[in-house]
């Protein structure tokens, strides 16, 4: 991907900090190249500063300090949020630190470093030795030795103070039999004319760095995925889910486990309420959550809530990064490793059930789901929502007892996999796999951990399977009373609150 911002133009941005007369050097050479290169092309060129002017500070930062880091990544920031593609870095000393500059950014940074030593091979084919005229400090991190060992030169770095002493280095470093020069400070590169003539060729720095800007084609470095998680529906789900993508990933120390954006936000309003016509839609908050991540920059968002999935079509269709559906990765998981199993027990909310999200899932794969009774289900309803239920921060006594008796009306209908479709379910039963009561065992499948494991598959490179095409429709169990209307309205294909309306 090439870098542009308006059509049929490159946008880059410059990051000139305390390198300012490079930054303009640059810029015009810049247009000197694009000038006489074969296919011309527009550019939209903007210089940063850096913030040292805006906030009137005397000294420059230190090079490579932390100061001087986080000066540079804020103006790399500010072009990224501009939609800048591609930043250029005239400044030397800031290549102590690239690296991490690009690994925490979404816009290419351009290695000029890397770029001048790709010239040099090219250029001088026959060179092997290059002296490097840089900073005492580039100097003694032998910065340029490490760069030139990649391309199979030689590195022979002097460090000069100041402009002064730029001949007697060229001298030195021709004494020491190197074939080509290459100046590596600010001072140094745009002192070049002034040097007269010597006795091997001396590379114009700012003029290779910016015919590289101009001709090369600056795609997007590799990276590693971003989870953006849809938190706080409810709280203690979003921490169970986080801690199931930790235990799911294959990974011995810190820097191996998944970059993950958490927007926890508690006050999307709730989504069983609004689907049974009592409360208020939490589409907007939900699809406003998903931005943000999106803008935080997450390569996928996973919503550890059963019920708002019921509301995620018209919010994904917006958004230019995939939702991983819970209910299609549930019921892909329970075909694979149940496939002799036809009958899905399902405990979940009223909202989900009424919305028909987890019942579409299991049909497109020849799976029927199996319902508590409706007194069951009322029992189900207190044990996440109760005053002593899980969402109330109880995961014992009452509401235990409430989700064992709906598991036992299940095992009652001879299922054998019993979904728990709401996230606060597994709390209850941490380490529970079977159950087991009266001579009937049922399989306990945990979505929020299908969820987590898929989520993890997606970083490490697996695509997420595309939802099923509907097929034709197996058997439906009979629906409880209370469920039957808001699910006929799902049928028609009526909108949820069209009674309140």
């Amino acid at each position: 991907m090439k870098p542009s911002s308006v059509i049929g133009r490159r946008a880059f941005g410059i990051v000139g900090g305390a390198a300012r007369l490079a930054s303009v050097d640059l810029l015009r050479k810049m247009h000197c190249a694009n000038s006489t290169a074969r296919h011309f092309q527009p550019l939209d060129i903007a210089i940063e500063r850096g913030a040292s002017e805006q906030r009137c500070e005397p000294y420059p930062p230190f090079a490579g300090s932390a100061e001087h880091k986080l000066r540079t990544f804020d103006a790399i920031r500010d072009f990224e949020q501009r939609g800048v593609l591609a930043v250029a870095l005239p400044c030397f000393e800031s290549h102590l630190f690239i690296d991490e500059l690009q690994a925490n950014t979404s816009v290419v940074v351009v290695d000029m470093v890397a770029a001048l030593f790709v010239h040099i091979r090219r250029r001088f084919p026959f060179a092997r030795r290059v002296g490097v005229l840089t900073s005492p400090l580039l100097c003694e991190r032998r910065l340029f030795e490490r760069y030139g060992a990649r391309v199979g030169l030689d590195a022979v770095s002097v460090g000069v103070k100041d402009a002064s002493a730029l001949r007697a280095a060229c001298d030195a470093l021709i004494a020491q039999g190197v074939d080509v020069l290459l100046p590596a400070t600010t001072d140094s590169a745009l002192s070049v004319q002034r040097l007269g003539a010597l006795a091997v060729p001396i590379v114009d720095s700012y003029a290779a760095y910016a015919q590289h800007l101009i001709t090369a084609d600056h795609r997007k470095p590799a990276r590693q995925v971003t989870l953006g998680v849809v938190g706080g529906v409810g709280p203690a789900a979003t921490v169970d889910f986080m801690h199931k993508v930790v235990r799911n990933t294959p990974a011995v120390r810190d820097q191996e486990h998944i970059k993950i954006i958490v927007e926890q936000n508690p006050q999307i309003p709730d989504r069983t309420d609004h689907l049974m016509g009592k409360g208020m839609d939490p589409t907007l908050a939900l699809y406003a959550t998903c931005r943000k991540l999106e803008d935080g920059g997450a390569d996928v968002i996973a919503i550890p809530c059963n019920t708002a999935h019921a509301f995620v079509a018209p919010i994904e269709a917006r958004l230019r990064v995939p939702i991983v559906s819970m209910m299609s990765v549930t019921a892909d998981h329970l075909r694979t490793t149940y496939p002799a199993v036809q009958r899905i027990g399902l405990l979940a909310t009223d909202g989900t059930l009424a919305s028909g999200v987890y019942r579409s899932a299991l049909e497109a794969r020849g799976l029927t789901q199996v319902l508590p009774s409706a007194a069951m289900q009322a029992r189900v309803t207190r044990a996440i929502y109760g005053a002593r239920g899980v969402k109330a921060g109880f995961t014992s006594g009452e509401c235990v007892d409430d989700i064992i008796a709906a598991i036992e009306s299940l095992l009652s209908q001879e299922v054998e996999v019993i979904l728990l479709a709401c996230t606060e379910l597994p709390l209850l039963f941490p380490q529970a796999a079977t159950v087991s009561r009266r001579g009937r065992t049922a399989h306990l499948v945990d979505p929020t951990d299908v969820l987590a494991k898929c989520c993890v598959e997606f970083a490490l490179g697996k695509p997420i399977g595309k939802p099923i095409a509907k097929q034709a429709r197996a058997p439906v169990e009979s629906v409880p009373v209370e469920y039957a209307a808001l699910a006929a309205r799902v049928e028609r294909g009526t909108a949820f609150n069209a009674g309140v309306l």
